[in-house]
């Protein structure tokens, strides 16, 4: 009797074990879809004009990307499949690796400890204030530091929870923006440090073969008020004596629950041999109005350069500024 007793003791706690385990397992699926409106206000729209930075260079109404993640979270071990379609989403993956593009983000993780994660597979960047998901950027159009940098990396990383404001992590991953099969046999490295929410990112490959180089990346920010939240990047990037700099400014103003307004004011600038090379100051002023899941973004911007001309004006004149006014629409679920 006793022995029936024990069995089915251990048999109920067996159960209530896997019922717990199949509790903490669970899938869960996210994204969102964008479109906008973009007309130039100092340059004729049949003329295909476009800032140079990365997406949303279309005129007239656009798509931008649908979005779909398929998270699985486990008590240790986890998987993300982040699929994207459009033209932002061939950007972001050039259209040409895994799967034609299809694929932004697919890797596993496993916690190994409370304070330490391993990453496999390909995730998007660590550096720069912006990302490739519009419904995560306060403005919809992007900065030359973002459109300049890493977009993805494939490879192997591990963060590390130091304490309750510290972290760092590591990762050896393949050259710059290699994100299929990587034929040179060579490896980019890559190390952020975190300490309450200011970032300190570093990034380095050989430069050969289209590589990067080295970067160095501050992104961070602050609560300046219960309403007002300035955010910071900056970067610098060399490549043999070559490459660029720059700096941003995000300040952020929530009027209300569902209205915030706030500027990108960011100078970029490219270096090397030569004098006088070219740079960019360039203003983004955009307000973002949240009806249930659905974002409404209004935006003007502005680039105005220095030793450079490479837009057109209304007249058909080569000139130094382009403006731009676009209205985006992006519903997350």
């Amino acid at each position: 009797m006793k022995k029936i007793m024990t069995l089915s003791i251990l048999f109920v706690a067996f159960g209530l074990y896997a019922q717990e385990e199949e509790k903490e397992k669970k899938l869960t699926i996210s994204g969102s879809v964008d479109a906008y409106f973009q007309t130039f206000i100092t340059s004729p729209d049949d003329t295909q004009p476009a800032f140079g930075t990365a997406f949303a260079d279309q005129t007239g109404f656009a798509l931008g990307m649908g979005n779909l993640i398929f998270s699985y979270e486990g008590d240790k071990v986890g998987a993300v499949l982040d699929l994207v379609t459009g033209p932002r989403g061939e950007g972001a993956t050039f259209n040409s690796d895994i799967v034609d593009g299809i694929v932004n983000q697919a890797y596993a993780y496993w916690n190994v400890s409370e304070n330490t994660t391993l990453t496999f597979g390909r995730w998007n960047t660590f550096l720069g204030y912006e990302v490739i998901a519009p419904a995560a950027n306060f403005n919809y159009s992007t900065s030359y530091l973002f459109s300049s940098g890493p977009f993805s990396h494939l490879g192997l990383k591990a963060d590390f929870a130091l304490s309750d404001d510290l972290s760092l992590m590591l990762a050896i991953t393949n050259p710059w923006d290699t994100n299929d099969t990587s034929t040179t046999g060579e490896y980019a490295y890559g190390a952020q440090l975190g300490y309450k929410d200011q970032y300190l990112n570093l990034y380095y490959d050989s430069g050969n073969n289209g590589g990067l180089g080295f970067e160095i990346d501050y992104t961070g920010g602050f609560d300046l008020s219960e309403d007002f939240f300035l955010g910071i990047n900056a970067a610098y990037n060399d490549n043999d004596g070559e490459g660029f700099y720059g700096a941003a400014l995000y300040p952020q103003y929530t009027t209300s629950e569902s209205f915030a307004i706030g500027l990108r004011g960011e100078y970029f600038s490219l270096h090397g041999d030569g004098d006088d090379l070219p740079s960019v100051f360039a203003t983004t002023l955009t307000g973002s109005y949240t009806v249930n899941n659905l974002i409404i973004k209004p935006e003007i911007r502005l680039d105005t350069w220095s030793n450079n001309e490479p837009y057109l004006d209304n007249d058909g004149e080569a000139t130094d500024n382009l403006a731009a006014f676009t209205l985006a629409a992006i519903f997350t679920f």
